[in-house]
């Protein structure tokens, strides 16, 4: 029989049993809605979204052990690196209507695409900007609960710094995926994520956390971080 269970007693994020497999899943904020070609499937009068960890470095991290809470509902999140809106709109169906997401891209047609998503999901709030800028977006983004950064920029972990001082709040925590290629074409990943967690621990925010999800996503290491 198909079952759904929490990843944890506290979790927003479920495991799907389905007939050909297990998939992580969020509730679905907009019943009846697929984002990007993902299953709706309906348990017990509650509608889940499948959650494609291919296409997400946060699903990534899930499987890989990071603690599920990361994201609650009310949350309010600073999202870098949003493209079309993948891993957004779990963070959407995770926060909740009590919850917002500012969902920072540079390109011009991925906010489009963000845009009608947020027509459809009211507690994304799609923002057309540079990450490295965070004063250019400033007047749009109040203080966030969570700062999460997916970009692929060669100074990811400045740029992750930048927005941290600016928007996070005292006690809230941050993510970022950083994907050593995008900085390093020749250098090992081993030393790529060493520099990047200086870069961090030399702004004074604490690395609590790293997980590598390099299983799924070929040398991307995650770190969670607090101030």
């Amino acid at each position: 029989m198909d079952t759904v269970q929490k990843l944890s007693e506290e979790s927003p994020v479920y495991w799907i049993d389905l007939p050909d497999g297990r998939s992580l899943a969020t509730i679905n904020l907009t019943p009846g809605e697929r984002v990007y070609g993902e299953r709706l499937v309906q348990r017990g009068g509650v509608e889940y979204r499948t959650w494609d960890y291919r296409r997400s470095k946060l699903a990534s991290a899930f499987l890989s052990g990071l603690e599920s809470s990361l994201v609650k509902p009310g949350d309010r999140v600073l999202y870098l690196g949003a493209a079309t809106g993948t891993t957004v709109s779990h963070v959407s169906d995770i926060i909740g209507e009590e919850g917002i997401v500012y969902a920072v891209e540079f390109s011009p047609r991925m906010v489009r695409n963000l845009s009608l998503l947020a027509n459809k999901r009211k507690n994304i709030v799609p923002i057309l900007g540079d990450a490295r800028y965070p004063s250019t977006y400033s007047d749009f983004v109040n203080e966030v609960d969570l700062v999460y950064e997916d970009v692929a920029q060669p100074f990811q972990a400045e740029i992750f710094v930048k927005n941290i001082k600016m928007f996070l709040a005292r006690k809230g925590k941050a993510f970022i995926a950083i994907k050593a290629k995008s900085i390093s074409q020749v250098e090992e990943p081993r030393k790529v994520f060493e520099e990047q967690r200086r870069v961090i621990a030399s702004a004074d925010i604490t690395v609590s956390e790293e997980i590598n999800i390099s299983k799924y996503h070929k040398d991307h290491m995650v770190f969670i971080c607090k101030l």
